[in-house]
């Protein structure tokens, strides 16, 4: 009775054995850990100069920022106010300028874009004369004359690309605001993808601006220019019942070196800008039309001013602009009467009495086969 047993009890050790070892063959063999996912690393973009800081006198700063290559890179803004809003296009390649190439959100042609040039009276034979026979002639256009006076000549060589605004010819906040109305709802008349504004001491270089803004979606909100301040200004925003004040700081990009609006930007701007309320937005918070702009933008809509550092105007040191460096920026401005020194370092082609602006030069180092540029060129 005890064998039979003992040899039960060995029976069961030996099938509970071998059903263990059955089971583990049966089950998957162990894994090692997933190893945790890594984000590639950003491409590598062709070499260039480091994208230039924030400084007085015009330069792009704090905040987010628009790259030399084209696409807008972030920085911490004042105030905590740092990189691009959610839904902010994506940065382009950075380093030199070149060929948006896959960056680009949509194709975009030169015919997309609204430029509205700002002048007055007084400047139609200085000023004007010099655009038309340098960058004007590459997109006539797409360009539009925003003036104060009904000038035959100018009519005869702009067409209906001159726009007599019949506001006042005096340099004022008003005067200058209403032109800027003007110019928004032209632009919104037109139908094209993007608004850029520049004034009537500005080189616009048509092939750079392309570049610059074949990098965003013209549905999206985007306003792209460089300061002129190194700090957000503050304006008086809504009077409380108790007769207080409450204030809003913004960022705003200066005219004077020009600047770009998304047509989606644009259409959200309309119930503070559209028939005749930019000029009455203007007068509430008292502002000129540079800055009105920027209030508007930043200030209610919140949407943040993208610093580029190819916009350039009079108020900054634009010797410091030389050689093949000044073919790259979106514009170029030179000094007034007072600082006539203060232009680009460009040679090759005209001097300095020939060519007291520079924009003579630039443009036939940009277009040298121009009939009325030298053969000689910068080498």
């Amino acid at each position: 009775m005890s064998g039979s047993c003992l040899g039960l009890r060995k029976a069961c050790f030996l099938l509970s054995v071998s059903a263990a070892a059955l089971l583990l063959l049966l089950l998957p063999r162990g894994q090692p850990p997933a190893a945790p996912r890594r984000r590639p690393p950003p491409a590598a973009g062709p070499s260039g100069p480091p994208p230039q800081r924030a400084g007085p006198g015009g330069s792009g700063v704090a905040g987010s920022r628009v790259e030399p290559g084209g696409g807008p890179g972030t920085g911490a803004g004042a105030g905590g106010r740092g990189g691009g809003l959610a839904g902010s296009p994506q940065p382009a390649r950075k380093g030199r300028l070149g060929p948006a190439g896959g960056s680009a959100r949509e194709s975009l042609e030169l015919k997309d874009i609204f430029i509205a040039v700002k002048t007055t009276r007084k400047y139609h034979r200085s000023r004007l004369d010099l655009l038309l026979q340098t960058w004007i002639s590459q997109a006539r256009g797409q360009t539009f004359i925003f003036t104060d006076w009904e000038d035959r000549e100018l009519r005869l060589k702009a067409g209906d690309h001159m726009i007599n605004t019949n506001c006042s010819a005096v340099h004022t906040r008003q005067a200058l605001c209403c032109k800027m109305s003007v110019e928004y709802d032209k632009f919104l008349e037109s139908g094209q993808k993007w608004f850029c504004h520049v004034d009537d001491d500005n080189y616009v270089n048509p092939r750079t601006l392309l570049r610059l803004l074949s990098a965003f979606s013209h549905s999206q909100d985007v306003y792209v220019g460089r300061p002129s301040l190194d700090h957000p200004i503050e304006a008086a925003d809504h009077v409380q019942s108790d007769g207080s004040k409450t204030t809003v700081k913004f960022w705003f990009a200066t005219g004077g070196a020009g600047f770009c609006i998304s047509r989606g930007l644009a259409l959200k701007m309309s119930p503070w800008a559209s028939l005749g309320n930019f000029i009455s937005t203007a007068e509430r918070v008292r502002l000129p039309d540079d800055c009105t702009i920027g209030y508007i933008i930043e200030g209610l809509l919140e949407v943040k001013l993208l610093h580029s550092p190819l916009f350039h105007s009079h108020l900054e040191n634009l010797q410091r602009l030389q050689g093949e460096s000044v073919l790259q920026q979106v514009t170029l401005s030179y000094g007034d009467p007072e600082n006539k020194h203060n232009v680009v370092s460009v040679g090759g082609v005209f001097g300095l009495q020939q060519d007291p602006t520079r924009f003579k030069s630039v443009h036939c180092l940009l277009y040298p086969d121009t009939i009325w540029c030298p053969a000689k060129k910068m080498s």
